[in-house]
């Protein structure tokens, strides 16, 4: 019987995936991820393992090379930048996400987070929480200009949203096929972020993104520019936000995700006022971790069969080179 190590932690014995994973004919097995988890943990969970429904973990090449029965990784949720997906190919490990699980729960969440900002309504309740009774006047969001780092599905669905309340939104994108929305203004980086009041990442991390909001794209926003990122934290120099929101340089940003979580409480992040950083909240919702579940579980199996929709990597016919 084929057994698949369930890592996500919002999925546990006898729920709705256990069911069915079960129901298929597999053997489950549960090691939820937490919080940091020590690779060797990992690799010890992977052992007999054929399958893998995982969270936001590192496996990295050197925990898939020790894990010598794995076939299949999918990930409950959209980013895999976690997952060395190269690695895996080598070995003969197919890898699939799940585009656009949660792209509703991220666009909503990114709206609230800009209300949030142009409001100020975290720094008012904190002063509350203190005794004082915080008056400062905020801004709205009617008549306002969004830019859109990345057109994916999380961006489409924040599109209306965003029309909504009375904003123009501006995109940049390197996906030619994206720049067919007439309720977009496509754009290059450079324009997005001189215009934009405001400014949502959404692109995936990649070698080309990682570190794209530097010290130099600061410098090219609206000293009134808000920042939100619901993407992935290593696409924005966290030290030199830190400097430019300190500095007056733009006036603060929203962070659900962070170069490292937790957040460490070394990171340049932390008490700078105006930049509040969540804890990688964006896509969780009950709806949407109901949908994830069951999606990646219905993936793996598919992927087990042969017959994954999702797969973004490719893995020789032949088989892994380990075999």
């Amino acid at each position: 019987m084929p057994r698949v190590l369930i890592t996500t932690d919002y999925l546990g014995p006898g729920d709705e995936v256990d069911r069915y994973l079960r129901a298929a004919g597999l053997e489950t097995v549960h090691l939820p991820m937490t919080g940091k988890r020590d690779p060797d943990e990992l690799v010890k969970g992977l052992q007999g393992i054929d399958a893998a429904l995982v969270a936001n973990e590192p496996m990295t090449a050197e925990v898939l090379e020790q894990a010598p029965e794995l076939r299949v990784v999918v990930r409950t949720g959209v980013g895999y930048d976690s997952i060395d997906v190269a690695a895996a190919a080598r070995l003969g490990i197919s890898v699939s996400n799940l585009p656009g699980i949660n792209a509703n729960a991220v666009a909503e969440y990114t709206l609230g987070l800009l209300l949030a900002g142009a409001r100020r309504l975290v720094q008012s309740a904190r002063g509350v929480e203190r005794g004082e009774w915080p008056r400062e006047d905020g801004y709205e969001l009617r008549g306002s200009v969004l830019g859109l780092i990345g057109y994916g599905a999380s961006a489409r669905a924040v599109v209306p949203l965003a029309r909504a309340f009375g904003m123009t939104v501006l995109c940049t994108t390197n996906v030619p096929e994206d720049q067919r929305d007439g309720d977009v203004s496509f754009v290059e980086l450079d324009e997005l972020l001189a215009s934009s009041d405001y400014v949502s990442v959404h692109t995936s991390l990649t070698e080309r993104t990682g570190g794209l909001l530097n010290e130099a794209a600061f410098r090219r926003m609206k000293p009134t520019a808000f920042l939100v990122n619901t993407a992935r934290g290593p696409i924005v120099d966290e030290t030199a936000l830190a400097e430019a929101v300190w500095s007056g340089q733009i006036a603060g940003a929203a962070l659900d995700v962070a170069s490292e979580e937790p957040l460490p409480l070394t990171s340049p992040l932390r008490d700078v006022d105006n930049i509040v950083v969540y804890s990688h909240l964006a896509g969780q919702t009950a709806n949407a971790r109901a949908a994830a579940g069951l999606r990646g579980a219905e993936e793996l199996v598919a992927a087990l069969e042969g017959r994954a929709r999702y797969v973004v990597n490719t893995p020789p016919k032949s088989g892994s080179k380990r075999r």
